[in-house]
């Protein structure tokens, strides 16, 4: 099943910080979505003058067990980057 996430950065002065020390291991963690393929698209959310405010990901989990599972050990979230998770399930058009 398809689910959307889109995650919310904390706004405190460190927030960048830790998104940018932990970043490399979120990418590995996606190359390895990719390869298993869970990963479908994803990428930084940006304010107005384009700083990073948080993520957009679309991925594949057989059930919300694999999804959350995933998702709790993400070093956006083991790492405190993240401060506001909303995932959905997701439908892709058929277009």
């Amino acid at each position: 099943m398809l689910y959307v996430i889109h995650a919310y950065d904390f706004t405190d002065e460190q927030a960048l910080e830790r998104r940018m020390a932990v970043r490399p291991n979120h990418f590995d963690g996606a190359k390895q979505l990719k390869s298993t393929g869970n990963f479908v698209l994803g990428g930084a959310l940006l304010d107005p003058d384009g700083k990073m405010i948080g993520s957009m990901m679309v991925v594949d989990f057989e059930d919300e067990t694999g999804l959350n599972h995933w998702l709790q050990n993400d070093p956006y979230v083991t790492g405190k980057v993240w401060e506001k998770i909303d995932v959905k399930p997701f439908r892709k058009a058929d277009i």
